[in-house]
């Protein structure tokens, strides 16, 4: 009876040293992390790819904004664009940011509509030439599968309360009052597009609107535009970002870390020793 309590307790003291590394290990690496950022650094959020999410970009914006050592808000951008709602949320935080700090967006290769919407609040932006930008518009893609499922003998069913619920509906051919409800969505998105890029590039109104036609312009045509501040690369960007925090020598470039999931790597490690004490144990009748 005692031969079988033993593989128990080895198992519980083995999980008990790991808790104590775990918490041991993780309040390091905070301190760490916290004691990473030196003085007059300038912060850098990457934008890379489809702009699908925005929590973690605005949790890194929040903190450059209550970090002391951060002076300045470097965005490098390199996207075509995103979803509508997280470009929005990254913008708001811009607007809210800058005016504690500078802000200067330095695009890559493409900084195009909700990229685009997002680099608008910043302070300034530098872009290379050739840089693609703009695309100042809205657009909404459906698909209608009606007469392939005809084909393959299937017809869909909704049930639904009210008429408009099932609207963008795949299963059917869309109906003209849906497209103009539609419509009237994408015209309110528009608008809201050309009012953001008006108040962050502190532009008119009527002249946003008359270049928010969707089009896609190099950095070189969106400078007389009024869309960019300076041509340049990255490098360029760093210099001025440093010149408007009022940074004195090489300023120091802050990249945030990567956010390790410390319960899923401390949960991984559980069910490992688990696993390995299990098939330790032998029960016999």
């Amino acid at each position: 009876m005692v031969e079988k309590k033993r593989p128990v307790l080895r198992l519980f003291s083995r999980l008990f040293i790991l808790l104590f590394v775990f918490l041991l290990g993780f309040g390091l690496a905070k301190r760490w992390e916290q004691g990473a950022i030196k003085a007059d650094s300038i912060g850098v959020v990457e934008i890379k790819g489809i702009i699908k999410d925005a929590r973690s970009t605005l949790d890194t914006l929040v903190n450059f904004e209550k970090n002391r050592h951060i002076k300045a808000i470097l965005l490098r951008i390199n996207s075509p664009g995103g979803a509508v709602g997280p470009s929005q949320e990254i913008y708001l935080e811009l607007i809210r940011a800058r005016k504690k700090k500078p802000i200067v967006a330095s695009l890559g290769t493409i900084a195009a509509s909700g990229a685009y919407y997002v680099a608008s609040a910043a302070n300034k932006i530098v872009a290379a030439p050739g840089t693609l930008t703009g695309s100042i518009g809205v657009k909404l893609e459906l698909a209608n599968v009606e007469r392939l499922l005809d084909k393959l003998g299937i017809e869909p069913m909704v049930l639904k309360s009210v008429p408009y619920k099932d609207i963008g509906s795949p299963f059917r051919e869309m109906k003209p009052e849906e497209k103009k409800i539609l419509q009237g969505v994408l015209n309110d998105v528009q608008r809201q597009f050309v009012e953001a890029v008006a108040k962050g590039r502190n532009l008119p109104v009527k002249k946003v609107e008359k270049i928010a036609d969707g089009s896609v312009f190099t950095a070189k045509k969106a400078k007389q535009l009024g869309l960019v501040d300076v041509l340049g690369n990255f490098e360029d960007a760093v210099s001025l970002a440093a010149r408007m925090a009022g940074i004195k020598g090489e300023p120091h470039l802050y990249y945030p870390k990567e956010k390790l999931s410390w319960r899923k790597m401390f949960l991984d490690s559980v069910a490992e020793v688990l696993m390995e004490q299990i098939q330790k144990i032998k029960i016999s009748y």
